[in-house]
Order: C-alpha cells, then sequence, then structure tokens
C-alpha cells in the first residue's frame, strides 16, 4: 500500500512521536502559577485526570480517520470492482473499530473519576457506543456471505452508509444535546479541544497536537501492515481452491 521507505519513516515517526506525548504527558508536572513551558496549568475540577486528554481524543480522532477512509474505499471498490480496495476497507473498518473500542475505555475511565461512574449515558458516549454496533454488525455481515464478489459489494454499500453516520454521531449529535463532555449544548466552557483555542494552555496544545498527529502515523502503520496480511489471506484462500 506504502513504499518501504514511507512506510518505515512512518512506523518510526509515529513510535517517536507517541512515546515522547506519554512520557510528557504524565511527566510534566501540574502547577497552580506555570512559569514555564515545562509546567501544565491545573485545570479545575480535572488536575491529573486532565492528561488523560492526550490520549482518549487522539484515538476517538483516528477511529473516525479509519472509518472515513474505509468509505472512501467502499466507493472505490463500486467504482473499480478492484478486491485490493476491499481488503483496505475492511482493514481500515477494523482499526476503526479497535480505536473506538481504545476510546471507549479510557473514556470510561475518565468518567469513572471525574463523573463517579464508568458510564453514563453521555451523548457522546451514546454515539460511540452506537459506531461499536453499527461496525460491529459490518463484521457480522461480512462473516454471513462466502460469496467474495457479493461480499465485497455488500460491505462497500453499508461501509460508505456507514460513514455518512460518522459525522453526525461524533460531531453534531453531542453538541445538540445537553451533556457531560465539553461542547455539549448549554456549555459555555467551549466547544472541545479540537476547536476552542482557549480550551487548554499553549503546551498543553502542542502536546495535543503532537498525540493525534501520531495516532494518526500509527494509523497509517497498522493499516499498512494490515492491508498486507489481508493479501496474504486472499492469496492463501485462492491457493487452496
Amino acid at each position: 500500500m506504502f513504499g518501504k521507505t514511507s512506510i518505515k519513516v512512518v512506523q518510526y515517526g509515529s513510535v517517536l512521536i507517541i512515546s515522547f506525548v506519554l512520557i510528557a504527558g504524565l511527566a510534566i508536572p501540574l502547577s497552580a502559577s506555570p512559569q514555564s513551558w515545562l509546567e501544565f496549568p491545573i485545570i479545575p475540577g480535572l488536575e491529573d485526570k486532565a492528561r488523560n486528554l492526550f490520549f482518549h481524543v487522539p484515538m476517538s480522532w483516528t477511529a473516525v480517520v479509519a472509518f472515513f477512509v474505509s468509505a472512501i474505499y467502499g466507493i472505490k471498490y463500486l467504482r473499480s470492482k478492484n478486491i485490493d480496495f476491499d481488503n483496505i476497507s475492511v482493514s481500515s473498518a477494523g482499526l476503526g473499530l479497535l480505536f473506538s473500542v481504545l476510546a471507549t475505555i479510557t473514556g470510561a475511565l475518565w468518567a469513572r473519576f471525574n463523573w463517579g461512574a464508568f458510564w453514563n449515558w453521555d451523548p457522546r458516549q451514546t454515539s460511540i457506543f452506537i459506531l461499536l454496533l453499527i461496525y460491529g454488525a459490518y463484521f457480522a455481515l461480512r462473516s454471513a456471505i462466502d460469496s467474495e464478489e457479493k461480499r465485497a459489494r455488500l460491505s462497500a454499500v453499508y461501509t460508505i452508509l456507514s460513514g455518512l453516520t460518522v459525522p453526525f454521531l461524533v460531531f453534531i449529535m453531542p453538541r445538540m444535546m445537553a451533556g457531560l463532555h465539553p461542547g455539549a449544548l448549554g456549555d459555555e466552557s467551549g466547544k472541545g479541544p479540537l476547536f476552542e483555542t482557549n480550551m487548554i494552555a499553549s503546551n498543553m496544545r502542542v502536546l495535543f497536537y503532537l498525540s493525534l498527529l501520531g495516532f494518526t502515523m500509527f494509523f497509517v502503520w497498522l493499516l499498512n501492515l494490515r492491508v498486507r496480511a489481508g493479501k496474504l489471506e486472499l492469496q492463501q484462500l485462492q491457493s487452496g481452491k
């Protein structure tokens, strides 16, 4: 899917960036009155739990990217009937599901210590739960169809329709309803760290965007590995016929 040199750059870059974010995000101390970039300000009500921002949100972001990539390659498959595009689409959907699970786990931990319970049926928690059901059903559909061509065609249609729900469930619905997450209806603190420039300090913002970059590169690396594995699986099936 990618050249060897390019994927090596992505591989090592993602590992280095995520490692840096992990170390810096956990090691940089909090201060009520930061005097340098090597101190994070204390966010009232969050304190040390604010460090989860560097991991939970990028995981959610990566899941969205993966679902969009899956839908794009679903469209490409329908236009070309190239089975390689189906392989990329299903590989990306699988990674999207993986990152959705990771985002749900880190979000549940955050919710437990901030809101008193692992699950509160907040609009964002509800939306990601719906996404888990949608893409879980996608893989159930694929496993129920034996014909390779029919499976690829139906999967492509399904992932395109599913991809259309992602912006609504992730970006629109949680802002239309009252909830506990930043950016919910009636929230005056801001639109969330992706859009509100005053929500987090500059040094936290730099680390946050580095995390977004690192997790996106990590997704590209994993996608390349999964696509290559999918090609090998397909070749083994075809040779066994």
